[in-house]
């Protein structure tokens, strides 16, 4: 972006006293400025951005784009300086929407998907869907850009800046279609905006997050906007009806005469799942489109897996693409990476599965659908991250009791908090339980207890190992020690193999 220079009117903005200043850049970060720029200063759950004007404008920020109080706690610091200043009702919006006209062109194609659990699943099926019918295509989300392109990214759903740079490059990289991950976060704090969805995918809805949103409606009412907001009115909305707030999705979306097509068991799915059937290595679905019954086969472990994919299969068809050659596509499809991923098989036949589940319901869900592909006991490795949600830690301890023969607490990302406190509380959770798991034993070193865990394992047992998933390190104070969960598994069948 070199040399690159717009009007503040070109980018959609209208300046105090009208002026129309030429700018050079965009930043959110104070230290990121250079001269020229528009420097957003934004409202935080800590602090106001509008704090940092004073460093932005040394570094020659041309313009400032803030809120009402933000324009208050600038003024003293813009008083007989050149930099126009620009106060929006939603000032993310607004940067939202000037970065997508700063960074210019997006792929033709961009699919979102929002949802507590599934979303990087989805949204890597659809990648790997297109893939299959020769589209050039990328997910974007968790695990970064992945796919035809790659690039880095440190959120699930980037700030508006980073977002629409990357969607941008991938662009000039050839990439035409996208499928993005769409956070509560991300929605709620308008990152999204200034991306025009041809198709906007709900996977399911249950706790998470509630240290950020004040409450479960409101937790709602962030993915909400996907469809609100963000999706335009042409756009095509796919969405999970066996969930009741996908199904009232559904009933919204449709009574504003968008498209919908529904997915799952329930009777009023267009593309409804009617049955699947079970073996070691993945599964065989019978569903139908729109009434016509259809086979195929899926190497993946996890009935959830089959409804992700046929999420997946449904925003892509909402952007346009022929049926019939998606569901040609559904067998290529393969794991995601900390997604039910098979991470290692010890010698006598027992496997070990890497997941990302870190909810209550993601753990539940995982267990109950790795069941049907286990034939002897089912091992189940859990902790619960610090500095967020606490009231979901006993939860996440209750599922894996409920539903393993045996449980491993131990520690996940424990950040600035105490890690026994936190293991504590998810032993609470699991202890608690009548009737549950035959055993629960607390160890607190990861790499440690995925050992014990592996074990643990007789032939045609399986561990599960759930909360980091595709991550590669563990968060411990304020530094990011290297681990991997697959590594580790991998590592711990080998020295018990007599390999290492």
């Amino acid at each position: 972006m070199d040399g690159k220079q717009a009007t503040l009117a070109e980018l959609g903005l209208t300046a105090q006293g009208g002026r129309d200043t030429r700018i050079t850049g965009l930043s959110v970060d104070s230290r990121d400025v250079r001269e020229g720029h528009l420097f957003a200063a934004l409202p935080g759950s800590v602090a106001h951005g509008a704090g940092f004007v004073e460093l932005a404008l040394e570094a020659g920020a041309a313009a400032i784009l803030t809120d009402a109080e933000g324009a208050r706690i600038v003024a003293p610091a813009l008083a007989g300086r050149a930099a126009a200043l620009v106060v929006a009702e939603e000032p993310r919006q607004a940067l939202a929407r000037a970065a997508a006209l700063w960074f210019g062109p997006a792929p033709e194609t961009v699919v979102a998907v929002t949802g507590t659990n599934g979303k990087t699943s989805v949204s890597t099926f659809a990648r790997q869907i297109w893939t299959a019918m020769g589209r050039r295509a990328v997910n974007l989300g968790t695990t970064g850009v992945e796919g035809a392109w790659t690039y880095p990214l440190r959120h699930t759903t980037p700030e508006p800046i980073t977002l629409h740079r990357a969607l941008a490059l991938a662009a000039r990289e050839g990439v035409t279609h996208v499928a993005m991950e769409a956070s509560s976060h991300g929605l709620d704090q308008h990152r999204l905006d200034g991306v025009i969805p041809a198709a906007a995918g709900f996977t399911n809805f249950s706790q998470d997050h509630l240290d950020y949103h004040e409450s479960f409606e409101a937790y709602f009412e962030a993915k909400l906007a996907l469809f609100d907001r963000v999706l335009p009115e042409e756009g095509v909305v796919a969405t999970n009806l066996d969930d009741p707030k996908g199904a009232e999705i559904a009933r919204r979306c449709a009574a504003r005469g968008q498209e919908v097509i529904g997915v799952g068991r329930a009777d009023g799915a267009r593309l409804r799942l009617l049955a699947q059937r079970f073996d070691a290595t993945g599964q065989e679905l019978r569903f139908a489109w729109q009434g016509t019954a259809r086979m195929c086969r899926l190497d993946l472990v996890g009935g959830f897996q089959a409804e992700n994919v046929l999420l997946a299969a449904a925003l892509v068809i909402g952007a346009g693409e022929d049926p019939d050659e998606v569901f040609r596509a559904l067998p290529e499809l393969t794991t995601v990476r900390g997604r039910m991923q098979l991470a290692a098989r010890r010698g006598h036949g027992a496997t070990v599965f890497v997941d990302y589940a870190h909810t209550p319901d993601a753990v539940e869900t995982a267990l109950k659908a790795l069941r049907p592909h286990v034939m002897g006991r089912i091992v189940a490795l859990v902790g619960a991250g610090g500095d967020r949600d606490r009231s979901k830690r006993p939860l996440m301890g209750a599922a894996a009791a409920h539903n393993a023969d045996a449980v491993i607490v131990t520690d996940d990302n424990p950040r600035t908090e105490d890690p026994a406190a936190i293991r504590a509380a998810v032993l609470d959770g699991a202890r608690g339980v009548v009737g549950g798991a035959e055993s629960v034993i607390e160890t607190g070193d990861r790499a440690e207890a995925i050992l014990r865990g592996v074990d643990a394992l007789g032939p045609g047992d399986a561990l599960l190992i759930c909360g980091k998933g595709h991550e590669t390190g563990q968060i411990v104070g304020h530094d990011v020690l290297p681990f991997d969960d697959a590594e580790q598994a991998s590592v711990a069948v080998a020295a018990l193999e007599g390999q290492a």
